[in-house]
């Protein structure tokens, strides 16, 4: 094996152990967007379900710079790595966590039915984050390149590509029924279960072929200063490549997860068939898939500010031309709604196959500014306010959908529990949800422009400098 500076020589098993790390944590995030369908149409629990993931959001602000600042802290010296011995410990745990968010026992009373969901999530968030934010972090101490970590950050993206468009297409032939309008609870279940083990396999893989070539500085010296969390978050506010990133990438998931319920609920009553709605999402992922392999040459070229850029104005196009709606021909009105996800799709796969890069170069401009990394403050804080934009877009969005008719109150004559009957819902209200789809998309990419244009300040020529100011400091450091 070719060694360069003592480290293999950084490769394509580098690149696919980090996607399968992505991998990973999509087999567990895989039913997030099927959450809401399942706690209003199977559980029954309506709007509180929104005010449930508002509260939720609460262990949010707890959870992922705690746990940051924990990873940050700890310089206890580990066999491989303490990133990926953290990893190890968040895939296991997954496991349990992503299967206790589906527990299927609608006939309980309201209350233990709010115990079980507040429960069920907080233990899987907690281990989510566990995995999810030593992951990010192992971007920028996989390889200090900016060429080697815009393929990490590409692969990244088919990783978790393959971790959402395969469930996409298999999952909602499974988890509903033959009609393609009923959920079924204990098939989400089974699932939730089948994609947390499948999610530790893929943890496992990426673990075994990480190699580690930026050292974390690590040291056991008693004198070091203590970490400061306040100082830190000070830090993250200044940090603009960080603060434009995580805005981004809270436009990109709530135009992923906030649209995620109604797309589910348009295509049960608008189109009449959920099943297909994985299949169409799936055309939606071709210019992702296309663009990929590019990536690498087009970020040395051109940057992945100036990129990325680009790829916000596509979303917006796309956005605008989803609201070309044909109610009185649905077959036609399908078309157009693909074609506009294309070209959505198109811009969201240019950000997205350099979004963890950004967040990478992030992490070395907090250390260029104020001479700490912080890797695991840094990225759990940007990783906190994505989960933010994944929990409150969805709340959002579903109390959006209760005032334009979605919730309907029917009651489960077994049990006497309200539920949502589809089947009553009108094809006036199915109407104002393909609208609302296109407005949540349309925002999305929006959000993204505003962070990647105006806030995220690190283009190719800036990052050049930086790049080459920080390796002089180092070599400075190490001698």
């Amino acid at each position: 094996m070719e060694k360069k500076n003592g480290f293999r020589k950084f490769g394509i098993r580098d690149s696919v152990a980090y996607a399968a790390g992505d991998l990973g944590c999509n087999m567990s995030f895989a039913l997030k967007g099927t959450m809401a369908l399942f706690w209003t149409q199977v559980m029954g629990l309506g709007l509180y379900y929104s005010l449930l993931l508002v509260i939720v959001q609460v262990w949010d602000a707890i959870n992922d710079p705690l746990i940051g600042s924990i990873i940050d802290a700890d310089r206890r010296k580990y066999k491989r790595n303490k990133f990926l011995t953290y990893i190890w410990f968040g895939s296991i745990g997954l496991i349990v966590g992503g299967a206790l968010c589906f527990l299927p026992f609608p006939g309980l009373q309201t209350w233990a039915k709010i115990i079980i969901f507040i429960c069920g999530y907080i233990i899987w968030d907690a281990f989510y984050t566990i995995a999810n934010v030593p992951y990010g972090s192992l971007l920028s101490l996989i390889s200090k390149e900016p060429a080697d970590r815009a393929s990490l950050s590409a692969w990244r993206s088919i990783g978790s590509m393959l971790g959402n468009m395969v469930p996409m297409v298999i999952l909602p032939f499974i988890i509903y029924e033959a009609d393609g309008k009923t959920l079924n609870g204990p098939r989400v279940f089974l699932a939730a279960l089948i994609m947390g083990v499948l999610g530790f396999f893929c943890f496992q893989f990426m673990i075994k072929n990480t190699e580690i070539r930026v050292e974390e500085n690590v040291t056991l010296n008693e004198e070091q200063p203590k970490f400061n969390v306040l100082e830190a978050l000070k830090n993250f506010a200044k940090n603009r490549p960080a603060v434009g990133a995580t805005l981004a990438a809270m436009g990109m998931f709530i135009g992923m997860q906030g649209a995620a319920t109604a797309v589910s609920v348009v295509f049960q009553i608008y189109y009449n068939n959920a099943k297909i709605s994985g299949i169409v999402q799936l055309f939606a992922m071709i210019p992702i898939v296309v663009f990929t392999p590019l990536a690498r040459k087009m970020v040395s070229k051109y940057g992945k500010k100036e990129l990325s850029v680009l790829g916000a104005i596509c979303s917006i196009i796309g956005g605008i031309a989803l609201f070309v709606i044909t109610p009185q021909n649905k077959s036609l009105d399908l078309v157009l709604y693909i074609l506009a996800q294309l070209v959505y799709s198109l811009g969201l796969g240019i950000y997205s196959t350099v979004s963890w890069a950004m967040m990478g170069d992030a992490i070395d401009y907090n250390e260029w500014k104020t001479g700490k990394r912080e890797e695991g403050v840094v990225y759990s804080l940007h990783s906190f306010f994505r989960k933010l934009a994944q929990g409150i877009g969805p709340a959002v969005a579903l109390v959006i959908m209760s005032t334009l008719g979605y919730v309907n109150n029917a009651v489960d004559s077994k049990t006497g529990e309200a539920f949502i009957d589809v089947a009553l819902l009108s094809d006036a209200v199915a109407l104002k949800l393909r609208i609302l789809v296109a407005v949540l998309f349309l925002v999305a990419a929006v959000m993204q422009f505003v962070g990647l244009a105006l806030i995220y300040n690190l283009d190719k020529k800036t990052l050049e400098k930086m790049n080459s100011e920080l390796e002089a400091r180092r070599t400075i450091g190490a001698e």
